[in-house]
């Protein structure tokens, strides 16, 4: 048995990007960026959970697609060192957000 843990700075760059966030009892959540939706001068994320076992290892083997998920969506800002900082958005750009999703998805079908 290892004594490893899922470490998203370990992954490739090439692969999923992960966004790790802390709620206020310490606890670490790991999120996949799944898409990046643009509205008007401000980016988005839609964020899927990704599931992690009591080790703290990935147990996530690309099957997550076939389950229900809830995804969320965050703010892309960026801090003074130049780095993508992930933060709640107002109600009003959540519908805006929302709705370019939306118009996406139906571009898509």
């Amino acid at each position: 048995m290892t004594d490893e843990k899922f470490n998203p700075e370990e992954m490739e760059e090439d692969e999923d990007v992960v966004v790790v966030m802390t709620d206020e009892e310490g606890n670490e959540f790991y999120y996949r960026e799944e898409l990046i939706v643009e509205v008007g001068e401000k980016r988005f994320a839609v964020l899927a959970p990704i599931k992690v076992d009591e080790e703290g290892g990935c147990t996530c083997e690309c099957g997550c697609e076939d389950e229900d998920t809830d995804v969320f969506i965050a703010r892309i800002d960026v801090d003074e060192n130049g780095e993508d900082v992930y933060t709640d958005p107002t109600d009003e750009e959540f519908d805006e957000v929302r709705k370019a999703y939306e118009e996406l998805a139906d571009d898509e079908e």
